[in-house]
């Protein structure tokens, strides 16, 4: 695993934490207004998640975990991501991204890291930032 790569997961495992216990916090106020489990176990946190995610990227390309890590998300342009680009990237990261990694692990990683299966599709690169 590069260097990069390694950054890069621990910056999503960072952003994992604090979604976490922002989820918690969320369920413990609508617990009472909706008494669905599935919606506290799978809903909100997923739902969370990807918004936390959408809007932190669209706001500079970094999150809390991205920011820790000196890591900053861009468009191969270089222009800013969007909230839409951000949330359209998660998605694919989560689902189709991670079948690829399981057939082909040996070419996962590109451009030494800066480069995955889902930044590639929507033509970003995740760099260190200066």
């Amino acid at each position: 695993m590069n260097p990069l790569t390694k950054k890069r997961t621990k910056a999503v495992l960072i952003d994992s934490v604090i979604a976490g216990f922002v989820s918690y916090g969320v369920e413990q106020l609508v617990r009472k207004k909706v008494k669905s489990e599935f919606v506290h176990a799978v809903v909100t946190p997923t739902l969370l998640t990807y918004v936390m995610e959408a809007c932190q990227m669209s706001r500079g390309g970094q999150t809390i975990g991205y920011k820790l890590m000196g890591l900053e998300l861009k468009n191969d342009d270089g222009t800013a991501v969007t909230a839409k680009q951000a949330l359209q990237r998660a998605l694919y990261r989560d689902t189709s991204s991670a079948v690829r990694y399981l057939k082909d692990r040996a070419h996962f990683e590109q451009e030494e890291g800066s480069v995955l299966p889902h930044d590639a599709r929507y033509h970003m690169h995740v760099r260190e930032k200066n």
